[in-house]
């Protein structure tokens, strides 16, 4: 089967969060099952200056027109990468920008006209390069390949057979732009109502996907129950329930290849679930680059590595830092956000030198280092569609503490010390009271060092790899294709 993804970003060409890990991981472990895949991204900036040498094109000119001008896209070669086929889009005057989605004070204005030219863009460079019996479209910036095939290009005898998954990674990011947008992307006003691309006065890109995709995924099991509900589904709750037999919850993998304490370049020591001793030396190294040396073995470090944002949870962070600060414990927490909560990391860390410390900014290596020397992972997320960073510090012998919502309930089992069972701790309401009981919880256990070891081991040996995914999206293409033909 061929399968064409089409997304905003994928590592290691563009990141700026799990939808790209997501898009570079899936892909391969699909090539390895014998699936021909293609990828379609922007050519941003970034992307360019990571192409080396002059870009080749493979399409040189695709006409993109709109409602009183053309816009010209070419399509960059990006080369065979571990079995998957990678295109570009390059339209200069609207990619060739450092940042994917906007500036720090805002998101650019004609991305209705950004990624409305990438979707046609996409469809047209198929035409030419192979069209896949699916297109698997990421979130809004792709939402309206689906809408297309279904409307301008539904007449279309190259196109009309393909059939269209849609992944929502996070449903509280949709695309909103003014009614007469439908005008300027050549769409007929009919989209323009309730039951398709209107809401609340607006021209919504995902809610368009959702409408017109043959099959919706998103990231866990748990997320895909959750956005069909009011608290969750961010004004779409309506339409996610009426397309419920289409829904599926596939959790998000991880690339191991990446992240594993065992061969991991960025930390100091490494180490396995038969031996633990590197751990050791990892929490030393992750103190010493925080400023927090000198700290006895008795006192648990709590790491956080996140987008510091109201989602993750970090109001609640916020109202127990005074209680956890009187706990014997340290913490280091490594991200970058809003200005509110950067603002109280570095307060917190300015009243409570030697036990608090942070740094606001985001560094790969850096994160590494929080998990591998970390003993508690925080992840109070208000929602999580599904999280990788629990399942990261599952895998480096870091203990979790979590919302149970999203992708955290899925992949975090309750430490129970009488059987010796569990993988971390939870709590259920969205609450300080019960975000400290369950830090009480951890700190609680974290004293007994050989029940410790064994909830250490008890992470370690769960796999999140990419193999069983892929074959759940193998039987979603499959589905998908033969519903068109």
């Amino acid at each position: 089967m061929h399968i064409v993804f089409a997304a905003s970003e994928c590592v290691p060409f563009a990141k700026t969060g799990g939808l790209a890990d997501v898009v570079g991981a899936l892909p391969p472990e699909l090539a390895k099952l014998g699936h021909k895949v293609s990828v379609y991204l922007p050519f941003y900036a970034g992307v360019r200056r990571r192409i080396a040498g002059e870009p080749r094109c493979a399409v040189r000119s695709i006409t993109i027109p709109f409602d009183y001008y053309n816009r010209f896209a070419a399509i960059v070669d990006g080369g065979l990468r571990d079995g998957v086929q990678y295109y570009f889009v390059d339209c200069p005057e609207l990619f060739d920008r450092d940042e994917l989605y906007g500036l720090k004070g805002g998101e650019f204005p004609n991305n209705w006209e950004r990624f409305g030219l990438f979707a046609r863009a996409v469809l047209e460079a198929a035409k030419q390069l192979g069209v896949p019996e699916v297109f698997h479209v990421h979130d809004w910036q792709a939402a309206l390949i689906p809408v297309y095939l279904r409307t301008t290009y539904s007449a279309d005898p190259a196109l009309n057979r393909a059939g269209t998954v849609l992944t929502i990674h996070n449903a509280g990011y949709q695309g909103w732009f003014p009614p007469q947008t439908t005008q300027r992307l050549l769409f007929p006003w009919d989209v323009f109502t309730m039951d398709k691309l209107e809401q609340f006065d607006t021209f919504n890109f995902l809610k368009g996907g959702l409408v017109y995709s043959d099959i919706l995924t998103t990231v866990s099991r748990r997320y895909a129950l959750e956005i069909q509900t009011p608290e969750f589904g961010e004004k779409l709750d309506s339409v996610l329930r009426a397309r419920a037999a289409d829904l599926r919850g596939i959790l998000n993998g991880v690339d191991y290849a990446h992240w594993d304490p065992a061969t991991d370049p960025s930390l100091a020591a490494h180490y396995s679930p038969e031996n633990l001793t590197g751990k050791t030396a990892c929490r030393a190294d992750l103190l010493r680059v925080f400023g927090l040396e000198n700290l006895p073995d008795t006192t648990p470090v709590v790491g956080m590595v996140s987008r510091f944002a109201a989602q993750k949870g970090f109001d609640l962070v916020e109202q127990i830092a005074p209680i956890l600060a009187e706990r014997d414990v340290a913490v280091v927490a490594l991200g970058s956000g809003e200005p509110r909560y950067e603002k109280f990391f570095r307060d917190w860390a300015y009243w409570h030198k030697g036990k608090v410390a942070v740094q606001i900014r985001y560094d790969e290596v850096l994160a590494h280092k929080v998990e591998a020397g970390s003993d508690i992972f925080l992840m109070p997320s208000r929602y999580e569609p599904c999280g990788l960073n629990q399942i990261y510090s599952l895998k480096y012998g870091t203990v979790p503490v979590v919302r149970a919502t999203g992708g955290l309930d899925d992949t975090i089992e309750e430490w129970n010390p009488a059987q010796t069972s569990g993988t971390g701790f939870k709590f259920e309401g969205y609450s300080a009271d019960a975000l400290m009981a369950a830090v009480d919880r951890a700190l609680a256990a974290f004293p007994d060092k050989q029940g410790w070891r064994q909830l250490m081991r008890n992470g370690m040996a769960r796999h999140y790899g990419w193999e069983k995914p892929a074959k759940e999206y193998e039987a979603v293409y499959a589905e998908a294709a033969a519903r068109r033909a």
